[in-house]
């Protein structure tokens, strides 16, 4: 049995369905990040988990107890969850330390068991010698951790975090994530994290459950969400990707400018992709090198043109267009590796790389 479970939770506003019918179990200690575009249904989903609304079908139950349905709603402050808001909600009256015993307080812990665990709990997010401030006093990355000690020191039955970074600048949104990540792996507490950003998905959650209007598209771990993605949504929301259309002739994937054997691929084609199909090739998935290379092994190639190029530091990003005119596509290489604009080159594709999203017939 799962520790939380959605069980086709569904959500309407008059006409409008925000959450249609979406199913997630989430094992005990389990890290689940709810990803996608604004409006996609998620925050929706994350308050009626934590009881700030009622479901208009379905249920959801936790440790084998409903706790929602449009009959049967068990109060927030009844379900045992802590839950954390863009805003952070520390109170501004309160000092640091005031502010983390809070939730011990209210549950009347003795005062020894109280300054315990917020000792223990400020050492862990490296805020001891900052327990006397004032909110006021402190920066936005402070801030948060103060939000994140007060939710976890009470050992909530799940964690609940909506867009907890979108305050704070990119370099404190980069270590905030991984801060997230350390607690997480130190107190193994059940979390649901909502977030539009697919770098701290994919930097904090041990799955991730992609959302588009209303629906969850494809929920795995985020390295098979990257490398396998299930829908042209997916391939497109989780970074760049090259998508191809290809036709299904005499048994191979004919995609224009070069084709190959449905057994190259990492996965089977899907049962419903018929003659006609599209793939997602991620950049990284494509090897450029100069002419008198040449192919590379047994995988599939053609030459192509350099038609524009961008460094970014960490990599270049060229595009190159086929010379039969077919195939144009996105290629991420080394920043020592340095082609010219209109340099004739070499691509070898990577097979493993490319993941069938789909059928193509009806576009």
């Amino acid at each position: 049995m799962s520790y939380l479970a959605l069980s086709k939770i569904t959500k309407r506003y008059g006409a409008l369905t925000v959450v249609d019918a979406i199913d997630i179990e989430i094992e005990e200690g389990e890290f689940i990040c709810l990803l996608g575009p604004s409006g996609c249904g998620k925050t929706t989903t994350l308050r009626m988990i934590a009881g700030f609304g009622e479901p208009t079908e379905g249920r959801i139950v936790l440790r084998g107890q409903e706790i929602s349905s449009p009959h049967h709603i068990v109060p927030p402050e009844k379900r045992g969850m802590s839950m954390i808001f863009q805003s952070y909600a520390i109170w501004p009256n309160m000092t640091v330390a005031e502010n983390v015993s809070f939730g011990l307080e209210l549950k009347k812990l003795a005062r020894a068991e109280i300054r315990r665990r917020v000792g223990e709990i400020l050492e862990i997010v490296q805020m001891s010698h900052l327990a006397d401030r004032y909110p006021a006093e402190l920066s936005g990355g402070q801030q948060q951790r103060v939000a994140l000690a007060r939710s976890i020191v009470i050992q909530p039955a799940v964690l609940l975090l909506d867009e907890p970074l979108s305050n704070l600048d990119a370099n404190l949104r980069e270590e905030m994530r991984s801060e997230i990540r350390r607690l997480h792996e130190e107190f193994r507490i059940t979390t649901v994290y909502v977030t539009h950003d697919q770098s701290e998905a994919m930097a904090t959650a041990d799955r991730i459950a992609v959302m588009n209007q209303g629906r969850i598209e494809q929920i795995d771990p985020p390295h098979v969400i990257y490398t396998q993605p299930r829908t042209e949504f997916v391939a497109q929301f989780i970074g760049r990707t090259n998508l191809l259309r290809a036709s299904l002739r005499d048994g191979r994937l004919d995609f224009g400018s070069f084709k190959l054997s449905p057994s190259d691929l990492r996965t089977p084609l899907l049962s419903d992709v018929g003659e006609e199909s599209l793939a997602s090739l991620r950049p990284q998935g494509v090897t450029i090198s100069s002419m008198r290379g040449g192919a590379l092994g047994k995988m599939p190639g053609f030459a192509g043109k350099i038609t524009s190029r961008v460094y970014l530091g960490e990599h270049w990003d060229y595009t190159v267009c086929a010379e039969d005119g077919h195939t144009t596509l996105k290629v991420s290489s080394s920043p020592l590796q340095v082609h010219e604009v209109g340099d004739l080159v070499w691509l070898t594709i990577d097979t493993r790389q490319v993941a069938i999203v789909g059928g193509t017939a009806a576009a």
